[in-house]
């Protein structure tokens, strides 16, 4: 593209030259070429938007769409409540705070408070000063058997790996949580140079591929994880069972995409399909999931070890819960990934149709682990569509001690919303791999973006506890979040979601609503039909 613009140009201007200067009455050819050229030239240079610097003078077209458009329209749109698509304002307020510009709006509430789903924070008749409030709340994780625990942010960046994202991309986001205090989650395409050389803190993701840790058959490789695993930089190793995007589906790298940089990162075989199995083979069942647990802690030299899962069936989490009574054995932290997360590419009826809403799948865990009386050894982290300061508020009610985010970290970038994530053509080098498209991400100024969104997203989150009289998010309860269900009917979180008593799960009569998935778990198995008849 700019290969093409730059010789155009040229032409453009020597033929104006030319006919300004033999015939006089075309002179004003010259004058009006002359800035559309010098436009373009000065777009190919600039840093702070990766579209124009791609797309030069044709991408200005999006902002001149943009303010042409009627400012209302940006409100009546779908809402991004319970699983829709991100709305035209909610990007905006992302890309304002990762610009760091006034992201106040005006004329009142923008939704509709009568629709069901509306929800909303109840504050306190005697708030808080924000100087009162813990500004920048931060999350000890590391159990008993955590030699190395990580005191983390409460907000960070959610698993999306190299290969589905450009080098630039995935360097602005490890360059912004390295300013910014916060991690970065690698996604399961594995530990890359990318992730470790601006020095941010990571979180290594190991999927069912098992990339940057396998064998040649696929199967997993302790001792290349323990070479791995022991980089200063790797705070936290999250095994990931399953993702919100396509749950209990697997996927395929083919084999015109395995350059010989990914095959390295990797270890797999250049020019071969590259399969990620649906299920793990290194466990079987719960006890070899905690297992499988311990062993990485060992190897690690004792850092959090936890897993990530979009839940289904209940009892098999219920099952994981009692392997934990059983051996002993606890992970550091649980990742609970909502049905609504997104993904580069997923099959259409998974997007939309397979595993639990994080806001349900939230409650249900925090009472599984409270009910056998072990949520204290374990964080949970929340992930799925949590972008704004309200979001993390509603996940803290809910039980989370962390949150996840990839979708609003991708805006931050620049990502618009293209819906080119699968196709290697991201106009704004974002989830490319074409070098033609990421060159224009800048690095340098894109990370300062990622540390200004996380800045100013935990900066909205303070503000609203402070509204509520609540110095840290651990105070944060389901009293708090209103929502309405019906045109005349209101419910807290804590009438939607009742808590279970500390230790109900370990002995039977069973909390009602719990029985039937009780009875059907079990520490050995991941069968759920154990007493179906």
């Amino acid at each position: 593209m700019r290969k093409i613009f730059t010789i155009s140009s040229v032409l453009m201007v020597l033929v104006a030259a030319f006919v300004s200067y033999k015939w006089h009455p075309f002179a004003w050819s010259f004058i009006i070429i002359a800035p559309i050229v010098l436009l373009g030239i000065f777009d190919m240079m600039q840093k702070h938007h990766s579209l124009m610097a791609n797309f030069p003078i044709v991408g200005r077209f999006r902002w001149v769409a943009e303010w042409l458009r009627p400012k209302i329209y940006q409100y009546f749109v779908e809402s991004d409540t319970d699983g829709a698509p991100f709305n035209r304002l909610s990007r905006t307020v992302i890309y304002q705070r990762a610009k760091k510009v006034n992201d106040t709006t005006p004329f009142g509430t923008q939704l509709n408070v009568y629709e069901p789903g509306y929800e909303w924070l109840n504050h306190s008749i005697a708030p808080l000063h924000h100087d009162k409030v813990d500004n920048h709340p931060r999350v000890k994780v590391g159990g008993p058997d955590c030699k190395q625990p990580y005191s983390a942010s409460v907000y960070n960046v959610s698993a999306m790996s190299f290969g589905s994202l450009s080098k630039n991309a995935i360097m602005a986001l490890n360059g912004g949580a390295k300013l910014g205090g916060f991690a970065h989650n690698t996604g399961e395409g594995g530990l890359s140079p990318y992730h470790l050389s601006p020095g941010g803190d990571v979180f290594w993701q190991i999927g069912t591929g098992y990339f940057s840790c396998r064998n040649a058959d696929g199967t997993f490789n302790y001792q290349a994880f323990a070479e791995r695993a022991v980089h200063p930089n790797v705070k936290m190793i999250e095994i990931k069972l399953s993702q919100g995007a396509k749950p209990g589906h697997g996927g395929i790298l083919p084999a015109a995409k395995v350059t010989e940089e990914i095959a390295k990162i990797r270890l797999v075989e250049m020019g071969k399909d590259v399969m990620s199995p649906p299920y793990h083979t290194a466990f079987s069942d719960p006890i070899g999931l905690l297992n499988f647990v311990k062993q990485l802690r060992d190897l690690s030299g004792g850092k959090p070890i936890g897993f990530k899962l979009c839940v289904g069936q209940k009892s098999q989490f219920i099952a994981i819960c009692k392997a934990m009574v059983k051996t002993n054995i606890m992970p550091d932290f649980i990742t609970v990934d909502g049905g609504e997360g997104g993904t580069g590419a997923a099959p259409l009826e998974f997007s939309n149709s397979v595993g639990m809403p994080l806001r349900d799948a939230l409650a249900f865990v925090f009472d599984a682990l409270h009910g056998f009386g072990l949520k204290k050894h374990i964080k949970i982290i929340a992930s799925g569509k949590v972008h704004t300061g309200f979001d993390l508020i509603k996940n803290f009610a809910l039980g989370a001690d962390m949150c996840n985010s990839a979708r609003a970290m991708m805006f931050s970038l620049g990502c618009i919303q293209a819906l080119e994530c699968n196709s290697n053509t991201c106009p704004t080098g974002v989830a490319t791999q074409d070098p033609k498209l990421f060159k224009g991400l800048d690095v340098n100024d894109k990370r300062v973006r990622v540390a200004n969104f996380h800045h100013e997203t935990i900066k909205a989150t303070t503000e609203l506890m402070a509204a509520a009289g609540i110095d840290h998010p651990h105070k944060l309860h389901r009293s708090h979040i209103y929502r309405r269900v019906s045109a005349n009917q209101i419910q807290t979180y804590d009438q939607m979601y009742p808590h279970l008593l500390k230790g109900s799960l370990l002995e039977a009569p069973y909390p009602q609503g719990w029985e039937l998935d009780m009875m059907n778990s079990s520490a050995e198995t991941f069968d759920s039909s154990l007493q179906h008849a």
